[in-house]
């Protein structure tokens, strides 16, 4: 019944912008950190971004300054914005957070950065 759905990816050129959403839905979404993964082809998933239930962000260095992650505990959403997108970004991009030993993922949204 746990469930994340992200939304927003697609191609965009070098320098633009996305903004990605995660809804969350089976959870009082308030109650937990959520975070921002992404993997790209023969790498290892890496956080990205994650936002605690008080609003408190982390960022990978690869991203700082560029990205900016947000909630919306009313309408159960966690959101990323992607400034300044390099090709490296290009990646399938998840949501995700933790509820004792199990952790939740969505079911991704891909993200390439191309000319």
């Amino acid at each position: 019944q746990v469930q994340l759905v992200e939304s927003g990816g697609g191609l965009v050129q070098p320098g633009g912008s996305l903004a990605l959403s995660c809804a969350g839905s089976g959870i009082i979404f308030s109650m937990y950190d959520m975070g921002w993964y992404r993997q790209a082809p023969g790498k290892q998933r890496e956080l990205v971004a994650a936002i605690t239930t008080g609003r408190s962000t982390t960022y990978a260095d690869s991203v700082k300054g560029r990205f900016t992650i947000s909630r919306d505990n009313a309408k159960n959403t966690v959101s990323l914005q992607m400034n300044s997108l390099k090709p490296e970004d290009t990646a399938v991009y998840y949501c995700n957070f933790v509820y004792g030993l199990l952790t939740y993922w969505g079911q991704g949204t891909q993200v390439t950065v191309s000319s």
